[in-house]
């Protein structure tokens, strides 16, 4: 039997760091009376929840419209001309950076395909990218047009680490191994730091120091990463690193991404990039030249207008962010992600006719983040998913054929969540 819900509720009520659940719009379930409520949201790592504030925020953005028309550029309650300069020093923080090595701009793949161009240039000798086996469709997609874009063989080109036999998650040690022993041919290291299948975190630094030693380019995947553990992006000496902020970060659905460049590379003339208006320098773009004035900034990486309705999501979510603190986040991370993984081992203990459950993400604290994959062997894990939201208000994603992904997020999620997502998926692995 799982342990108690009155504990769970206890763990709540003596947290630290209350969560700002109430600040959210959390899935409703039932209909109405009794049965009525919240929705247990384990989600995040597809989609975070929508911030209460966010309406309002919006609002103020259209009524501004409304109100200055184009003049809103330099009228508006935040000017939208300058409006993305609010987002570089609450980025910067959040990902261990410093504020000119960070824009905020475009989606993730788009912001990968831009910063390969700079940072990708292969030649007959090296010209191959790791990446983990298990990486993100769209990365895998990304790096191979890279390859076959300059000409090589992405069937070639690719290298896909894979863990060791009987083993889930790739492991550091094993990518340094490989940059040590055959990185005279890598050109780019791109990794997701932690991987979005396993809830795998990655040694960022000794990644980077292995891959830059081997005289290979390192540029990190935070999809997965970024609003969820802390980083240290300057300090790690990461070349360059890219993100999106509708997972961890609650800026919505397809929302605006970011960029990191590392210091050394922002005045480096001789790095090819692809240029629009938003590239050149702000002080003279409405001489409207024909020829960019560079800035030693990530700036000198955007290409177009930013969105300004894009861009109030992520504002809002940075604001939060920095309220909460990411320290005190990761702390309550642990907590909550502990919590559900000795639930979940009560719960593989006295499994019989429950397809042999398994967290497959490494039980170190160190090495993951707020996210436990569940594999259910013999199971098609698309139905227990669809069972689990309709007759429990449990949001967990399938990653099929038989992995769950849970993931307690501290910005919202409750140690309450966690109990209720344990006892559900139980109910439904003996039904």
């Amino acid at each position: 039997m799982l342990a108690s819900e009155r504990h769970a509720l206890e763990l709540d009520a003596a947290d630290p760091l209350p969560a700002r659940r109430a600040e959210f719009c959390v899935p409703p379930v039932g209909t109405s009376g009794a049965s009525a409520g919240e929705a247990a949201y384990l989600a995040g790592n597809s989609l975070g929840l929508q911030p209460k504030a966010l309406r309002a925020r919006l609002g103020t953005e259209l009524d501004d419209w409304a109100r200055f028309g184009v003049e809103g550029h330099t009228e508006a309650t935040r000017p939208w001309l300058p409006y993305h300069e609010l987002l570089r020093g609450p980025a910067a923080r959040l990902v261990g950076a410093r504020p000119e090595e960070v824009v905020v701009m475009n989606s993730l793949t788009i912001n990968l395909h831009l910063l390969m161009v700079s940072f990708y240039r292969p030649t007959p000798r090296r010209h191959a990218i790791v990446i983990e086996d298990s990486a993100f469709p769209s990365d895998s997609y990304a790096v191979r047009s890279q390859a076959a874009f300059h000409g090589f063989d992405p069937g070639e080109a690719i290298v896909r680490l894979a863990p060791r036999p009987g083993e889930a998650a790739l492991r550091t040690d094993d990518v340094v191994r490989f940059l040590s022993e055959e990185g005279e041919r890598v050109a780019l290291v791109l990794l997701g730091a932690v991987n979005y299948f396993t809830g795998e975190l990655f040694d960022i630094d000794a990644i980077t120091a292995a891959g830059q030693a081997a005289g290979a380019v390192v540029g990190w995947d935070l999809a997965h990463a970024a609003g969820n553990v802390p980083l240290r992006l300057h300090d790690s000496g990461a070349d360059w690193a890219a993100w999106c902020s509708y997972k961890y970060l609650n800026a919505g659905p397809g929302s605006l991404a970011g960029v990191f460049v590392h210091e050394r590379h922002l005045a480096d003339r001789g790095l090819p990039k692809f240029a629009g208006w938003w590239s050149t320098d702000q002080r003279t773009r409405f001489e409207m030249a024909p020829v960019v004035t560079p800035v030693d900034t990530a700036d000198s990486w955007q290409v177009s207008n930013p969105p300004i309705l894009a861009m109030a999501p992520v504002l809002l979510s940075l604001e939060m962010f920095d309220q909460s603190g990411m320290p005190a986040l990761r702390a309550k991370s642990v907590r909550l992600t502990g919590y559900l993984e000795s639930l979940l081992d009560e719960m593989c203990a006295v499994a019989t006719r429950r397809g042999a459950p398994a967290v497959i993400t490494p039980r170190d604290p160190e090495r993951r983040g707020a996210q436990l994959s569940v594999r259910i062997s013999g199971r098609d894990v698309g139905p227990l998913t669809r069972r689990l939201r309709g007759e429990f208000g449990v949001y967990a994603d399938a990653r099929r054929p038989d992995v769950i992904r849970l993931a307690p997020v501290p910005m919202y999620n409750t140690f309450h969540d966690c109990w209720r997502a344990a006892t559900a998926l139980a109910a439904v692995l003996d039904a």
